[in-house]
C-alpha cells in the first residue's frame, strides 16, 4: 500500500486543545451529512458555514479550504469503515470473512450519510480523493484475501475477482440502505454467497487458488 492509500486508514491528526478537537470533530460530522446530500460543486463555503451555523473563518482555520474540509471528512469516514470491517483477526478464516462483510454492512446501515460520502460524494476526478477510496478498497480486499487464502498478498487474478466483487458490494449496499427491504443477515449471506461464487470462478481458471471449504457448494 502506497503513502496516499495509507492515509485512507489513518485518522487525520487534530491539533490544539480538547475543545478544538471536539469542535473539529463536530464540523466533520456536519460535513458528512452535507456532502452526502449535496454534491461537492453545489456547496459553497458560505453554504457550508450557514448550514453549520459557524463563521466561515472557523472552517478555514481547521481545514484551510473547502477541498481540505472534504478530504478530512472522507478520511475520517474511511477510518471508521475500515476499523469496523477489518477487525476480527483472531477468528478462524471463514468466520473472519463473515465478520468483515457484517462489519461493512453494519457501518453502512448505521452511518448512511458517511457511507454515501465515501462511495458517491466527490470532487470529480481528484487524484487524492481517488487514492483515499482506493486505499479503503485495498484494505478490504486484503482482509478478505487473508481470511479466504491465508495471506494478504495475492496474484492479479484473485485480486481482480475480489475487487470486482467489492465494486458490486458497494452498489448493492447503496441500494440496500436506500431501500432496506432485506434484513442485514440476509444481505450478509447473499454477499457471502456471491463471494463464494467469485472464488470458485478463480479456482476454475487458476487451480492454485483453491476456494475455501466454506465457499464450496458441497460444504
Amino acid at each position: 500500500m502506497n503513502h496516499s492509500q495509507q492515509r485512507a486508514v489513518d485518522r487525520p491528526r487534530a491539533r490544539g486543545t480538547d475543545r478544538s478537537l471536539a469542535r473539529r470533530t463536530e464540523l466533520i460530522a456536519i460535513g458528512r451529512k452535507l456532502f452526502a446530500d449535496t454534491s461537492y460543486d453545489a456547496l459553497s463555503m458560505d453554504d457550508i458555514a450557514r448550514q453549520a451555523h459557524v463563521a466561515k473563518g472557523l472552517i478555514y482555520y481547521y481545514f484551510k479550504s473547502k477541498r481540505g474540509y472534504y478530504l478530512a471528512i472522507v478520511e475520517d469516514s474511511v477510518a471508521d469503515l475500515v476499523s469496523r470491517a477489518a477487525g476480527g483477526l483472531e477468528l478462524p478464516p471463514a468466520e473472519r470473512v463473515h465478520r468483515t462483510i457484517d462489519g461493512y454492512l453494519r457501518y453502512a446501515e448505521h452511518n448512511q450519510a458517511s457511507y454515501r460520502t465515501i462511495i458517491t460524494g466527490g470532487v470529480g476526478f481528484d487524484t487524492e480523493v481517488q487514492a483515499i477510496r482506493e486505499g479503503v478498497r485495498e484494505v478490504i480486499v486484503e482482509t478478505i484475501a487473508e481470511g479466504a487464502y491465508g495471506r494478504r498478498e495475492i496474484a492479479p487474478l484473485p485480486r481482480m475477482a475480489l475487487l470486482a466483487w467489492l465494486y458490486s458490494v458497494e452498489g448493492a449496499t447503496l441500494d440496500w440502505i436506500g431501500h432496506p427491504t432485506l434484513p442485514r443477515d440476509t444481505m450478509r449471506e447473499l454477499l457471502v454467497k456471491t463471494l463464494g461464487g467469485a472464488m470458485r470462478a478463480v479456482e476454475e481458471i487458476d487451480p492454485s487458488y483453491r476456494a475455501p471449504q466454506s465457499a464450496r457448494r458441497d460444504s
